[in-house]
């Protein structure tokens, strides 16, 4: 009887991939699409300060989501992920500077270069994890930053180098707050695109696994050392990228800027207020911290950076799991009591 009545009710249980319409894993894509030709249009209603706002605000959004690719799916939270923007910088000046490359080569060049050094590092590192790996990855990025600074005769040192933007040495005309503003926009939705194509397929389910079991991920079948150190490269790549756009645009850099642990400290926070692990979270976490973090520069700039520390701690605090997983798991359940949330996650 138990199973006839069973029989019945899967007969009857109605098959939630037919029902489901064809077109709804088309809308992320299309509001994507939106987003995108919105912030095109956008651009026109911008004098230079808020361009350049926006455009920081666009290189964060390729950075948390180049984090996320690592520290959210895979679940390695990198602190040296600053490593590679710093990498992608000083390639794109010593290529333009010694080596006469124009912008666009020494662009795809750095974010390859990241790429490798994020793979040949990557092998051994991967091997560690939780704080162990977070404190290795923070030595490459320190590291490397000395290095840098003791090769003054390719880098310049601690002096810096000047990009040629100007006059005969200039590979490339400078892209000014109009150009850098639209390749921004292209690495962030390039970055976005990423994450979104890496965490709906197998390869991003792989990554998933990782995170929640590693050991059991490898007894599944997956290969998890090659899945992590291509993950990582990837991630180093878009970092890469990012980096040497970000060289361009500043001219003169140094090693104490390129290489500082204060730029990963964002991503990770974006991230994580955003909610990792999703392709949404660190686009809204990048997001409103820039936008905030401007705001309160303007408005109370003696205890900004004060004021945006305490919300940065209430928001983890409130929200541990982030913006993204919050709405969603209080969407599932219909609980939307913070309070609720801060019990059900106890730090």
């Amino acid at each position: 009887m138990t199973t006839q009545i069973r029989t019945e009710a899967e007969a009857s249980a109605p098959d939630r991939a037919a029902t489901t319409p064809r077109w709804r894993p088309l809308v992320p894509w299309a509001l994507g699409l939106l987003l995108l030709l919105a912030a095109l249009g956008l651009q026109s209603q911008l004098y230079t300060g808020q361009e350049r706002t926006v455009s920081a605000i666009f290189m964060f959004v390729a950075l948390a989501q180049a984090w996320n690719l690592i520290g959210g799916l895979a679940g390695y939270a990198s602190f040296g992920q600053v490593v590679f923007f710093g990498i992608g910088g000083y390639f794109t000046a010593v290529a333009m500077s010694h080596w006469h490359f124009s912008f666009w080569l020494s662009l795809a060049l750095s974010g390859i270069a990241a790429a490798l050094f994020g793979a040949l590092i990557g092998v051994p590192l991967l091997r560690l994890r939780g704080h162990y790996f977070a404190i290795a990855t923070l030595g490459v990025a320190e590291g490397m930053r000395e290095v840098v600074t003791n090769l003054p005769d390719l880098t310049g040192g601690g002096a810096g180098i000047t990009l040629p933007t100007v006059g005969n040495q200039a590979t490339t005309p400078y892209l000014g707050n109009d150009g850098f503003y639209l390749l921004f926009l292209g690495l962030a939705a390039l970055a976005v695109l990423v994450n979104g194509l890496v965490a709906g397929n197998k390869f991003g389910f792989a990554l998933k696994a990782i995170h929640q079991d590693e050991d059991a991920a490898a007894a599944m079948g997956i290969n998890t050392t090659r899945a992590k150190v291509a993950t990582f490269a990837l991630s180093g790549f878009l970092t890469g990228l990012v980096g040497a756009t970000y060289a361009f645009q500043q001219v003169t850099i140094f090693p104490e800027r390129l290489f500082d642990v204060d730029i990963t400290v964002l991503m990770v926070v974006m991230v994580v207020i955003g909610g990792s692990g999703t392709v949404l979270g660190p686009l809204l976490g990048a997001v409103a911290l820039q936008f905030l973090s401007e705001y309160l520069r303007q408005n109370y700039t003696s205890v900004h950076t004060f004021l945006l520390g305490a919300i940065i701690i209430l928001a983890v605090v409130l929200l541990p799991q982030g913006a993204v997983n919050y709405l969603r798991e209080a969407r599932r359940t219909g609980q939307y009591s913070l309070l609720a949330n801060v019990r059900r996650y106890r730090l």
